[in-house]
């Protein structure tokens, strides 16, 4: 099967950001520029996350996924701020075709279950946020990175997977923004406990880590934002207004991250398929500025 490319939006209010370790969120820009050019340039799929969501006991992404599903015609996963079956069938009425559940459904796991009945498996991604301990071993966190949960992540991964979870989205916090790589150990150690599909999410810097998460983290999906939103500020800087954007400081002083290499969507596939790893090697057209 192909691997598929996904490109990752967190979203803060009516914002596209990005941090390190889930923490200290930079403004980009406006998500909706950000999610043309992925479609464009061929991502499977888009992943919006508001991180914040649970903190604030919301969920404030319906009516930008509802514009978003009216051009951009790949898969969307709406995650962040979903806590009952209601939400559920909110997201996915405006649009979404999956929802990313964490807190909600650490808090309730029943939750799982009972989306997987009325909506099916394949409509609910279990995302699972984790630590590396002194000892070695995992913790599943929720809330964005902020709570502990006290759970092994991969007994947690297990127990969702027989929930009826259709896909584990595996996020390291201590890699998370980084450019360091993925979590491999991590992302194999899931990906061996369960039959359903495991997303790698979290440090990726430059291709190499891609091809990593898939050969060596026994990935089938990677989840990717800066890797891809630094090789896409410059050009969307040069076609746009960005003064209702908030917090610009980051954006006008030009800087990315020393340890990311901004990469364009279609090089990193190029370099999965020499790298003898399937995926959709696709373009929709030119990139659209607006």
């Amino acid at each position: 099967m192909s691997v598929r490319v996904i490109a990752r939006l967190d979203i803060k209010g009516p914002n596209l950001v990005k941090g390190i370790h889930l923490e200290g969120l930079r403004v980009l820009g406006k998500p909706e520029r950000f999610a043309r050019a992925y479609y464009a340039e061929g991502a499977d799929e888009l992943l919006y996350m508001d991180g914040v969501a649970s903190l604030y006991g919301r969920n404030s992404l319906l009516e930008m996924i509802r514009r978003t599903s009216q051009e951009i015609f790949i898969p969307l996963t709406v995650g962040g701020g979903l806590r009952t079956l209601e939400d559920i069938r909110e997201a996915l009425r405006a649009g979404a075709d999956k929802v990313s559940l964490n807190t909600a459904a650490v808090r309730n796991p029943q939750l799982i279950q009972e989306a997987a009945r009325r909506f099916g498996s394949s409509t609910i991604v279990v995302s699972i946020e984790a630590i590396r301990k002194g000892d070695g071993s995992y913790e599943a966190y929720t809330d964005n990175g902020r709570e502990r949960t006290g759970l092994d992540a991969f007994q947690w991964a297990v127990r969702a997977a027989e929930l009826g979870a259709g896909e584990i989205l595996v996020t390291s916090i201590d890699r998370e923004g980084t450019g360091r790589g993925f979590d491999l150990e991590l992302t194999r150690r899931i990906a061996e406990s369960v039959s359903i599909p495991v997303i790698a999410c979290g440090g990726a810097g430059k291709v190499e880590h891609v091809s990593e998460g898939v050969n060596e983290g026994r990935a089938d999906a990677v989840c990717l934002a800066s890797i891809l939103h630094y090789g896409l500020i410059g050009s969307l800087m040069e076609h746009g207004d960005f003064s209702s954007e908030g917090n610009v400081e980051f954006l006008r002083s030009g800087r990315g991250f020393s340890r990311i290499h901004g990469v364009p969507l279609p090089k990193i596939k190029e370099h999965l398929i020499k790298s003898d790893i399937p995926c959709r090697l696709t373009s929709r057209g030119e990139v659209i500025h607006a």
